[in-house]
């Protein structure tokens, strides 16, 4: 058999780590961060073991960035649906939705999420953080801000109290009372983005998140070779 070219191996790898992003998003969500091991994420991706650590450094990190592919992926949907808008106003609506959205429709996920952020290590660095901060801080200049440095850290900050404050256990806040807060703060109208009372989940409620992974259709091999 032919060795395997470069960008063979290099679809492989893409592959075998978009597979644990999503086995991660999945295990969290179903069983919390604790009972979820390294091993189950491998089993669930069709991966061997070993390449867990492979591509992450440990289960905090694996997990953080599979959290924020979700969200960064949801942002990027809610932005970007029909009909699609340059409306700096409409788009920090879809904004606040989408990450409320998240909080209201995956609470087992968020709520470890949010638990890790507080971990000694804080955020963890990776492409999927930085695609993140990227669509945020796009929207506060897209919204008018003339100092994006420093009203997009605002933004993250107040969106990241309202996903604690709405799970915050035995005392959550309603989705609906903190989204009008951050709708006040912004000067955006009630019916811009998508409005509690519609019905539609401005997250990522779908059961099936197979569209924010790319994995492709090809069997799982050994991106290492081996």
């Amino acid at each position: 058999m032919s060795p395997r070219s470069a960008s063979v191996n290099e679809e492989l790898r893409r592959r075998s780590k978009e597979r644990l992003l999503q086995a991660a998003v999945e295990l969290v969500s179903e069983h919390g961060f604790e009972a979820t091991t390294l091993g189950d994420i491998a089993d669930r991706a069709g991966s061997a073991r070993g390449l867990v650590s492979y591509y992450f450094p440990g289960k905090r990190q694996l997990v953080q960035s599979a959290v924020h592919r979700l969200m960064h992926r949801t942002l990027e949907e809610a932005l970007e649906r029909e009909p699609r808008t340059g409306d700096g106003r409409e788009r920090m609506a879809r904004a606040i939705d989408a990450i409320l959205g998240l909080a209201r429709d995956r609470p087992v996920l968020m709520r470890q999420h949010m638990a890790g952020l507080l971990q000694a290590e804080g955020f963890v660095t990776c492409p999927e953080q930085r695609r993140l901060a990227e669509l945020l801080r796009d929207t506060v200049a897209r919204h008018g801000s003339r100092d994006v440095d420093s009203d997009y850290p605002m933004l993250r900050a107040l969106l990241m109290g309202a996903v604690y404050a709405a799970l915050v256990p035995g005392v959550p806040m309603p989705v609906a009372v903190l989204r009008a807060e951050l709708f006040k703060r912004y000067r955006l109208d009630w019916e811009l983005g998508v409005p509690p009372e519609t019905g539609a989940s401005g997250g990522s409620g779908e059961r099936d998140l197979s569209r924010f992974f790319a994995t492709g259709a090809e069997p799982e091999r050994d991106p290492l070779g081996q």
